[in-house]
């Protein structure tokens, strides 16, 4: 995995869970495909494979840089700033 500038910024420990789905795509009635977790903030928003992007949509709001998977069984993080796996 690369290294970026935003890694080191992250708080420790990573933020806990705001919730267990995405609850933007709960709002609209909508299925999250996959999920994330903000590393800053600890946001749970839905992958770009689902409709609503909720997860993309949480960084551009925010400008918040990593983001995790949420899903059981994976490990890898994404930085949206330096577009790599970090």
């Amino acid at each position: 995995m690369n290294e970026c500038s935003h890694v080191a910024a992250l708080p420790h420990p990573e933020p806990a869970p705001l919730s267990e789905t995405c609850l933007e795509c709960l709002a609209v009635g909508s299925h999250p495909v996959q999920l994330r977790l903000c590393l800053s903030c600890g946001h749970v928003g839905c992958c770009d494979s689902s409709p609503y992007k909720h997860a993309t949509a949480h960084h551009a709001e925010t400008g918040h840089p990593v983001m995790r998977t949420f899903e059981p069984g994976e490990s890898w993080r994404w930085c949206f700033v330096d577009s790599i796996l970090v």
